[in-house]
């Protein structure tokens, strides 16, 4: 508990330390290099904002900004700011998504987190960094021990840049929750990161999605099972877009018939066909502690949905939110599902869209959403009628519409409490 006296002094010491857009300013004569106007005015938000001991403040600089154009952030910008950040003890996390930062900036934020005691979280997602800068970032968090959430999405770092994150993670402690997909990692930087993971008691969440894959053998599926069957700490897996199809899929099963940890499995974008969700049917019989299964754009048709509605109106109680949009299923199959959501109360998000919508699929997610069973806003279509007859229209809800990780942390409403979850979006709906 912080005591009054120390947050009196605190507040006393950030009352003669000049602003976040002076001492930029200053930083920039320093190092002889003209003032990034789009940092500045950043800088000048976060001096209004509230700079308390204990909430601490997101540093926002995220170059993607489609209504105002911004000059975004390069590598001597970076340089300026970090000199500015080094010693600021309110900023505890950094967005920088979506800027130009390269191998050298890399440097400047791996010296920053050598020296930095207080950021959390930093996202430095789709910037130019490759595999030498993910060197120096990883080896800067050899030595971190205050870093909880890193997003690198994005930034193609290569296999031989996995191979140096997955070094990392033998060696940090602190690190909860990171993010490498769209990376460029490869078969040996998977089997890697999925080796060290096995033992490993800090990290609850972890995006390996898009690897680039060459072999059909589902080799790195293998080594993630094995991982899972071990790691009683992963609350959050997602792998999608790793070609997988039947074997894997068994693998993965039978190593989530023994986890009692993982809670959100991302699936979306695979290989999966109707014969091979025979062994998620099981699973969602036999485990419990899964709670949100994402199958997005898969190849499940009508018999992949009766099995997992069979598994949800017959035995599963645990999962709350599924995604089998873009499944190729017919009203058989949509019926079926929203027919296990009248004896399943638990399961209470459901995404569809991308289907084949027969009238008897519109009447029944009509039902669903009128008598009140189906929330508006826990679903991806919403009913109208016609000269009659009821449709479904498509509306932007779904689990990828927050898709990407926030500073903030949720619970999870289940019988194990203090259960963290990587996607700030989750904690929205759980």
């Amino acid at each position: 508990m912080i005591k009054a006296h120390e947050t009196a002094t605190y507040c006393m010491v950030m009352s003669v330390l000049p602003d976040l857009h002076q001492q930029y300013l200053q930083a920039c004569q320093n190092l002889s290099q003209p003032e990034n106007p789009f940092v500045a005015y950043m800088l000048q938000e976060a001096d209004r904002s509230d700079k308390t001991w204990t909430k601490g403040i997101t540093l926002k600089i995220a170059g993607n900004n489609h209504l105002v154009p911004v000059q975004r952030v390069t590598d001597e910008d970076l340089q300026a700011l970090a000199a500015v950040l080094q010693n600021t003890v309110f900023v505890t996390g950094l967005d920088l998504r979506y800027n130009v930062l390269t191998d050298d900036g890399a440097k400047h934020m791996a010296k920053f987190l050598q020296e930095n005691s207080t950021l959390r979280y930093l996202n430095l997602m789709f910037n130019d960094i490759g595999t030498s800068g993910a060197e120096l970032i990883a080896r800067a968090l050899h030595r971190n021990e205050t870093l909880l959430y890193l997003r690198m999405t994005g930034n193609k770092i290569g296999n031989k840049g996995g191979m140096y994150f997955a070094s990392m993670l033998q060696i940090n402690s602190a690190l909860e929750k990171l993010d490498l997909g769209d990376c460029d990692l490869g078969t040996q930087s998977l089997m890697a990161i999925a080796t060290v993971l096995t033992p490993n008691r800090s990290v609850k969440a972890i995006n390996l999605n898009r690897p680039l894959m060459y072999s059909q053998e589902e080799e790195t599926t293998v080594h993630i099972a094995l991982m899972l069957k071990t790691n009683s700490s992963l609350v959050e897996l997602h792998l999608c877009k790793h070609e997988m199809k039947k074997f894997g899929v068994e693998r993965l099963c039978e190593a989530l018939y023994e986890n009692c940890s993982l809670r959100y499995l991302d699936l979306s974008c695979n290989k999966i066909t109707r014969d091979d969700v025979k062994f998620l049917g099981e699973l969602l019989k036999r485990n419990q502690t899964l709670q949100i299964l994402d199958l997005n754009s898969n190849r499940i048709e009508d018999d992949g949905a009766i099995y997992l509605s069979e598994a949800l109106a017959l035995c599963n109680r645990t999962l709350q939110a599924l995604s089998v949009a873009s499944n190729n299923i017919s009203g058989k199959g949509l019926v079926a599902l929203s027919d296990s959501m009248k004896t399943n109360m638990e399961l209470s998000y459901i995404y569809i869209w991308g289907n084949k919508f027969d009238e008897a699929t519109c009447m029944a997610f009509s039902e669903l959403i009128q008598t009140g069973r189906l929330k508006p806003n826990c679903t991806d279509v919403e009913p109208y009628e016609v000269d009659g007859h009821i449709h479904l229209a498509e509306v932007s809800h779904g689990l990828k519409k927050h898709y990407y990780w926030t500073p903030s942390c949720g619970k999870m409403k289940n019988k194990d409490a203090n259960v963290s979850l990587a996607i700030g979006a989750v904690s929205e709906y759980l």
